[in-house]
């Protein structure tokens, strides 16, 4: 009975990986998804009251091509995509006009042990409160592409980050502002 129950978790798990990484809850290759997600962008997509780890007020860059991650220490599926976020920020990072959001509502004494130890060189912040219509949700990792106001693109659940089609996506934001 042990075996049986064994086998069926590992199931369960694989196909949640699976699902993870090539579910079709992925809005971010089709030109068609990115034209219906810039029609229908709701406004209120930043975050007021954002703070660095140390508490300081951060206000997000309203014309710059934000990538706003939503995670937190615990949790799983937001461990597994951070590393592709990392490679992400890696290419971006000394680009002017692209900002990165790393946002958990956990305090700088859980997040910064967390960084030190995974290695991180992401610009982390904490945000409590509610959320903006256009960000709310109620799973983690949340990550979202804007820019002036509309999201270019959504995942909810885990993502590879820094595969093709997220650079083609930014460059050609980019190539337009």
């Amino acid at each position: 009975m042990k075996k049986l129950a064994l086998v069926l978790l590992i199931l369960v798990l694989a196909g949640a990986l699976y699902y993870a990484f090539t579910g079709d809850n992925n809005q971010v290759g089709s030109e068609e998804d990115q034209a219906v997600l810039q029609q229908n962008a709701p406004t209120g997509t930043y975050l007021t009251g954002l703070t660095d780890l140390e508490g300081n007020p951060v206000t997000m860059a309203e014309d710059k091509v934000v990538f706003l991650n939503i995670w937190a220490t615990w949790c799983g599926p937001c461990n597994i995509e951070m590393p592709g976020i990392q490679a992400l920020y890696n290419k971006y990072k000394d680009h002017e006009k692209v900002e990165f959001y790393i946002v958990s509502d956990e305090d700088a004494a859980t997040v910064n042990p967390f960084i030190a130890r995974k290695g991180y060189e992401l610009p982390f912040y904490q945000f409590v409160g509610p959320y903006p219509a256009a960000l709310d949700g109620n799973a983690i990792p949340r990550t979202y592409i804007i820019h002036n106001g509309q999201v270019l693109a959504q995942e909810v659940g885990a993502a590879q980050w820094d595969r093709p089609e997220v650079h083609q996506l930014i460059d050609q934001k980019l190539a337009e502002i």
